[in-house]
């Protein structure tokens, strides 16, 4: 099975936030043994909130679930010398640092890989290693910013919108892990480690591949549409008499089809609309036609009228309906993941397995140095000698008692 395909596998987690924390659970979903290191008070996410689950945000346990948690201070000489250790025993490391600072903490590239040469080392940053704004931080709203997706987003006299789910962390997220699997495939090869550049912006840029493609092509500058497709038309929500439908119907069949389940017939042969590229040009048009009738019904009466006609066609949801929406059960996407203190979460599934693989429980993100102990022990450091790293403060070991770490990866 897919979730078991990077079993043997050992990830070393220098990330936090969204795209970094996003990729090694991609790596722990398929069955690797990652090991999130945390400074000691815990790493950034767990603050970011509103949406708590006990005292951390539920965007961190979003973002961190199948992990063992290990709390290092690498800034220490101690700290530093289990994180050698531990990458010298490792498979990949994924850092998130800015640029330069993994080198100046003794965690870079070029020395863990003259400790490990077959180690897969992959950097995550803003801009990217090199180049003009290397050494800029940046986060997923900047980035949609400076990328130009948020010239995209909005209606077209309103102001510029973001995406309020961090697309841009969670693509940057699936970049990297594509990356490392394409890296180990390489090193199966050649027994070869390597460095990869993995950016926020470069993922951005290709979130937009058919935007910027039309862009180079006509050069013109796409326009705010709300929520139409720039390319076809009908392809975007419509008002209904009680909430939103959105409509694909710019094939010619369909469209043709679509005219005639709202008893529009004349509307198809109208000249302003007889392409897909018309009814682009002419979309305000065309949208209050449709509009006219779309009005007079639920969207629950348009939705089995026209799936009934093959016209595409979908509820503009609330996330109240995805928790009642039939394919997302029969997917089993919505994990329910028990965890020891809070009970059960819920969060989104491993996207690529079967939903009989997705019954399987996964573990929850971990404590603060919730496995520290656990680690280092299989490391090989006695009882005497993790107790006096958490003594000098190099390293912390939860309180709770840590959970096995042969527990079911997800």
């Amino acid at each position: 099975m897919l979730r078991d395909a990077l079993d043997g596998l050992t990830v070393i987690d220098f990330t936090q936030i969204g795209a970094g924390p996003t990729c090694t659970m991609l790596l722990a979903d398929m069955g690797a043994r990652v090991i999130k290191v945390e400074p000691p008070g815990g790493e950034l996410g767990r603050g970011l909130g509103p949406g708590w689950l006990g005292d951390d945000s539920a965007l961190f346990h979003g973002f961190n679930r199948n992990k063992l948690g290990v709390a290092l201070d690498l800034k220490s000489p101690d700290g530093l010398a289990v994180a050698h250790r531990m990458a010298t025993e490792a498979d990949i490391v994924v850092e998130s640092m800015r640029p330069g600072v993994m080198d100046r903490l003794g965690l870079g590239h070029a020395e863990l890989a003259a400790l490990n040469p077959a180690l897969v080392y992959c950097s995550i940053s803003a801009y990217g290693q090199d180049g003009p704004y290397a050494g800029r931080a940046g986060v997923d709203g900047i980035i949609q910013a400076d990328a130009g997706l948020m010239s995209l987003i909005g209606l077209p006299d309103g102001e510029p919108c973001k995406v309020q789910a961090p697309v841009v962390d969670v693509m940057t997220g699936y970049v990297a892990c594509v990356g490392i699997l394409g890296k180990l495939a390489q090193r199966a090869r050649d027994g070869q480690g390597g460095h990869l550049d993995v950016s926020l912006l470069n993922a951005a840029l290709a979130l937009q591949q058919s935007s910027l493609t039309s862009y180079c092509a006509d050069g013109q500058l796409p326009e705010r549409a709300g929520s139409a497709a720039p390319y076809s038309a009908p392809n975007q929500a419509f008002r209904t008499a009680d909430g939103w439908i959105m409509v694909a119907a710019y094939m010619p069949e369909r469209w043709r089809r679509l005219c005639d389940v709202l008893g529009l017939p004349a509307l198809a042969d109208d000249p302003r609309f007889a392409t897909s590229p018309l009814r682009v040009a002419n979309r305000g048009a065309m949208v209050e036609a449709l509009t006219s009738v779309l009005v007079t019904r639920s969207t629950d009466a348009w939705l089995a009228v026209l799936q009934d006609a093959d016209i595409l066609c979908a509820r503009v949801a609330t996330y109240e309906d995805l928790m009642a929406h039939p394919q997302v059960a029969a997917n089993r996407m919505m994990q329910r993941i028990p965890h020891e203190t809070l009970g059960e979460i819920r969060m989104p599934g491993f996207p690529i397995n079967s939903a009989q693989e997705n019954a399987r429980p996964a573990r929850p993100a971990p404590a603060c140095g919730q496995h520290t102990q656990a680690v280092l022990a299989q490391l090989g450091f006695s009882a005497a000698q993790i107790a006096a790293l958490q003594a000098r403060g190099a390293v912390r070991c939860a309180d709770a008692v840590e959970a096995p770490l042969t527990a079911t990866a997800s």
